[in-house]
């Protein structure tokens, strides 16, 4: 038993805490920012105010995670971001693909807990920071609401992922709030006054359908005019959850220390919308629905923005501008919403896309005046306008990723984020980014201590990719398709296809490229073909004697007319892929991206890839073979597919796909890393949709490792992430590694982008 009677004054516990690397916030960035350096050896700890991970991904908020794939509305091919984030959407796609955010909390804890160098500290607020000077943190103290504990937390470097900037804001780092004038960095998308600064708050309702009829009494804070909202009309029976964004309030505020004001005025219109959707009379059919969960707290979209040494712009993003410092990409569109939010008339957000990824550098990563603190999330160094982009969940983690591995290089090399550009560190950050699965556009992997660059490698077969057999019924071009061809530099090789019509009419078609490098955007004409078709079966030849000045795709186009119907192949190959001249309002896609003039946008066409089953390849034929698969490709140093596929693809009638690995002399080897085609091109989103697979078609499901004299000495079943880390207990003395794999599918061959071998 414990009895006080005393008067005197007392004070919480407190436990002192000391590490490599502080991260406060336990949002996605924070969860990818904390395991990349854990995995990397530094000791870690995480605090997050909350009591799940995830943040605005949590079962708390619900917001899909996402990123450069955008909803696949885009023309950013196999963009999905890589390292621990990619990890985690595989994960819940196999674990979790109906999008129940409660497993998704789950998966976020677990990947977190397995890690023995983070302590993670729940509950924990940050509301004080110690300076050893004015430009050098020296401690954080935090108090956990649950252990009533307080925290002093201290480290040489310090990570700020908690959105609203916490840290940098406490320790005096430079920052921005609101939008720039258009005059500052010469972005013609910059904002006016009248269309407002800041983004807002937004927050979810689920209802859920429970076979009986339901009453539903409103709170007396509901709206009860519900045509104050100029979009009433858009509410339907059918949407909730992160459907309805557009639930936003708050960009008239103050978006930190108006936070508790804007949650209520969105409860006031949550409420209000239910209660409109309920007790109307506009909608019979939810006469059995009731309200199943109703956001506590808001997500946010937009606060503080810290300096860093460099400020990503709306040029950075539009003309895919390059830099030497590259550590990350980004690939959402320019995405800025009127400040009035819910309020305003007009639409709730004005998006323009990029012709395909852009860099994001280093110097946007770490506060320009506090010499050891890194910042992560969607608080580095933007413009508003750049940040419309670099924002959203997926991008913000990858950069964070990018972070805590200049965390690991700083603590090996001692020295503070800014002396890694200053000093000339940025080449070996890259490719320790790149050696955890990071992609950045431009930048190969040359990692002098893998084996695999000494090994001669051989294989049992090769994809010789001659065409894709008919092997489905023919489908009309009720819309435009492409067939992505991956081509050496030199003459294009001649195209054969059959083409269906009951009636005599015409089928044009077109060979395109693109104008940038690393961009997936069609806009350049090689060769223009118009065909008479007449009813029946035609067989058509796309013969031309263009040449290509450079390895890269071409796009086989075929114009839309539903008059004409095209075979189509059921296979699945790594590194090919179809793409339509298609529409996704959702990501504001119509087709055509059509910019006025004077705001700094490019106008193109959307050719997007189709989810699955859609989305099947054309059914062609070519006069000479592309060699594009060759078991070389896998020491490449790029681990997706890009100007080409970059991968080993085994033939598919190839009972026993084989890679084998020779070296002179016996390798002393420890450890192998194998990268797998999980389909960069697949957004995973976590919440609210559901996706037919959980596991991705093109991945080697099973396979197993053999040295030179036969003995296998490891063996997977069941695989389904994108990177395989094997460490071997005992060290293996050998001059060959064999890896035989089983083809995924009879539809789709055994492919692999990347091996690597340590000793």
């Amino acid at each position: 038993m414990i009895r006080s009677e005393s008067t005197e004054k007392r004070s919480f516990p407190l436990v002192k805490l000391e590490a490599g690397l502080i991260v406060t916030g336990g949002g996605l960035s924070g969860v990818c920012s904390s395991i990349t350096a854990a995995r990397h050896g530094l000791k870690v700890v995480l605090v997050q105010d909350r009591s799940v991970l995830g943040g605005n991904a949590s079962s708390e908020i619900r917001l899909w995670i996402l990123g450069a794939t955008s909803h696949m509305g885009n023309n950013n091919r196999w963009a999905r971001e890589g390292g621990v984030v990619d990890e985690i959407l595989v994960e819940n796609m196999y674990r979790n693909p109906e999008g129940n955010p409660v497993i998704l909390d789950a998966i976020l804890l677990d990947k977190v807990a397995a890690e023995p160098n983070i302590t993670l500290l729940l509950n924990t607020v940050v509301y004080q920071v110690e300076k050893q000077d004015s430009s050098t943190i020296s401690s954080l103290k935090a108090y956990c609401s649950q252990n009533q504990t307080e925290y002093e937390l201290k480290a040489p470097l310090f990570c700020d992922a908690s959105g609203d900037g916490v840290v940098g804001f406490l320790a005096g780092a430079a920052f921005r709030m609101g939008a720039e004038s258009m005059e500052e960095f010469n972005e013609l998308f910059a904002p006016t006054k009248a269309y407002g600064e800041l983004l807002g708050h937004s927050l979810y309702f689920y209802s859920k359908d429970t076979g009986k009829p339901v009453r539903f009494v409103p709170p007396s804070f509901a709206l009860t005019d519900i045509t104050q909202i100029p979009k009433f009309r858009s509410f339907n029976s059918q949407e909730y959850g992160c459907k309805l964004w557009w639930i936003e309030y708050g960009g008239r505020m103050d978006t930190v220390h108006d936070t508790e004001k804007i949650k209520w005025e969105l409860w006031k219109i949550v409420y209000g919308v239910w209660d409109y959707i309920k007790n109307s009379g506009n909608f019979p059919e939810a006469e059995t629905l009731t309200l199943e969960w109703v956001g506590m707290i808001p997500g946010k979209r937009e606060s503080r923005r810290f300096e860093g040494d460099y400020i990503l712009k709306q040029q950075d993003v539009i003309e895919q501008r390059t830099h030497d410092d590259a550590v990350a990409f980004g690939g959402w569109s320019l995405d800025l919403h009127p400040s009035d939010g819910i309020y305003a008339s007009g639409p709730g957000c004005t998006q323009w896309h990029s012709k395909g990824i852009y860099q994001i550098p280093f110097r946007c990563l770490y506060s320009k005046n506090i010499d050891n603190l890194l910042l992560a999330g969607r608080i580095i160094s933007a413009s508003h306008v750049a940040f419309g982009s670099s924002r959203v969940m997926a991008t913000s983690a990858y950069v964070s990723q990018a972070s805590a591995m200049a965390a690991v290089l700083c603590a090996t090399l001692k020295c503070s984020p800014a002396s890694l550009y200053n000093n000339g560190a940025i080449p070996r950050l890259q490719q320790l980014l790149l050696r955890s699965g990071q992609h950045i556009p431009g930048v190969q992997l040359k990692d002098e201590d893998d084996l695999v660059q000494q090994a001669a490698i051989t294989a049992s077969s090769e994809l010789l990719f001659s065409g894709l057999e008919e092997d489905s019924a023919p489908l009309p071009l009720d819309i435009a398709v492409a067939q992505m061809i991956p081509v050496k530099a030199g003459k294009l090789p001649g195209i054969r296809l059959h083409a269906y019509s009951d009636v005599p009419t015409t089928l044009h078609a077109e060979i395109r490229t693109c104008s940038r490098t690393g961009s997936y955007t069609p806009d350049t004409a090689v060769a223009a073909f118009e065909f008479a078709l007449q009813p029946g079966k035609n067989c058509v030849q796309l013969l031309s004697d263009a040449v290509i000045n450079q390895t890269q795709y071409v796009f086989v186009m075929l114009h839309k007319n539903p008059l004409v119907k095209i075979s189509r192949s059921g296979k699945r190959i790594t590194g090919i892929l179809s793409v339509f001249n298609t529409t996704n309002p959702a990501v504001s896609n119509y087709g055509k991206q059509q910019a006025p003039d004077g705001i700094g946008i490019d106008s193109f066409e959307f050719w997007c890839a189709q989810r699955r089953p859609a989305g099947q390849n054309i059914a062609l034929q070519l006069d000479s073979p592309l060699q594009a698969f060759a078991p070389a490709n896998i020491s490449n140093g790029i681990a997706r597919p890009t100007t080409q596929p970059n991968a080993w693809v085994a033939a598919l009638n190839d009972p026993a796909p084989t890679l084998t690995l020779t070296w002179k002399a016996p390798k002393h080897i420890k450890k192998l890393i194998l990268s797998f085609d999980t389909d960069f091109d697949h957004p995973m989103e976590s919440v609210l949709m559901s996706h037919p697979e959980n596991v991705m078609p093109f991945c080697i499901r099973n396979y197993a490792i053999f040295d030179e004299s036969g003995k296998k000495v490891y063996e997977k079943k069941g695989n389904y992430q994108t990177r395989n880390e094997i460490g071997f207990p005992d060290t293996i003395i050998t001059s060959s590694l064999t890896i035989k794999a089983e083809h995924p599918s009879a539809s789709t061959p055994a492919a692999i982008f990347e091996i690597r071998c340590f000793e």
